[in-house]
């Protein structure tokens, strides 16, 4: 089985049309048959069903075209960590990140570090603060910036700053002209939450046993930027960090005075597990800018 064969394969399987994946190869419509029909031969079963001017995979393509797809990528991925290592400024860093930091400080991070490294690719990866430590544990991603660190010695993390969590409520609601607030004063207001398992959300139910009382929880969502909208409509009242992105015309933010309200952000990687130079550029950049 030739090198040629194997990525042939996999444009006739992906286009389903022999036509259509001779002309994105740049071959003759003839020369890729006699590459498939070679391949066929060789391994002994037919990979392909004609349908007309189509043709689909059987059983047997289907089988093959998961391990192909599977080399391909380690192969691609190999190329990638290879190029990275000849020049840093060319890789690519996997990120992940929390749901509340999408809207302000991930844009402002990016926007900041692609003015230096323009040619550095960054994945991003959103989810709650235990999900990412564990894709991080896993090999999945290179960084993440979360609110503490995970129950795994080979885990690092280092704070860069804090981050105040306001009482955000309507912009018509009785409390709106305050200035601060004590938790303990919102025992009998409806309260909008993100789901369990987020970490805004254990941080909020600790504060309010803190406070002495449980909230009366109304909604729960997902993103930050539908609490908001649910709050600006007068549904409820949320803890949450200062969102640039939410309309004050609409929704009133109170600083809440006892108890201290705030989530600690910083960075984790992976000890035992070499950063790419990309990611080492990244993570050295994140340390120089945003650490408070």
């Amino acid at each position: 089985m030739e090198w040629q064969q194997i990525e042939y394969f996999q444009k006739v399987a992906q286009l389903q049309h022999m036509t259509q994946a001779a002309e994105d190869l740049s071959i003759s419509q003839p020369a890729l048959s006699r590459s498939i029909a070679r391949l066929e031969e060789e391994l002994g079963i037919p990979l392909f069903e004609r349908q007309g001017r189509s043709i689909i995979l059987n059983q047997y393509g289907k089988v093959l075209l998961k391990h192909v797809n599977r080399i391909l990528k380690e192969i691609d991925d190999t190329k990638k960590e290879i190029q990275s290592l000849l020049d840093p400024e060319y890789g690519e860093v996997s990120l992940g990140f929390l749901h509340t930091l999408g809207v302000n400080m991930i844009p402002n991070i990016l926007r900041t570090f692609q003015k230096e490294h323009a040619n550095i690719k960054i994945k991003l990866y959103q989810n709650n603060n235990v999900s990412l430590l564990k894709q991080l544990q896993a090999g999945e991603i290179d960084l993440c910036l979360v609110h503490h660190s995970y129950e795994d010695p080979h885990i690092q993390w280092e704070k860069l700053w804090d981050e105040e969590l306001f009482l955000m409520v309507s912009a018509s609601h009785p409390l709106a002209r305050r200035e601060s607030i004590t938790l303990d004063e919102l025992q009998s207001e409806p309260m909008i939450v993100l789901k369990e398992g987020f970490e805004l959300r254990k941080i909020a139910d600790k504060l309010c046993r803190k406070a002495n009382f449980t909230p009366n929880i109304t909604f729960e969502g997902e993103e930050v930027t539908t609490l908001a909208g649910l709050v600006a409509a007068g549904l409820g009242a949320a803890l949450m960090p200062d969102l640039k992105d939410i309309d004050h015309s609409k929704v009133a933010k109170i600083h809440v005075r006892w108890p201290s309200c705030s989530r600690q952000i910083g960075l984790s990687w992976y000890e035992d597990r070499p950063l790419s130079p990309a990611a080492a550029h990244f993570k050295r950049f994140v340390f120089t800018h945003y650490r408070k």
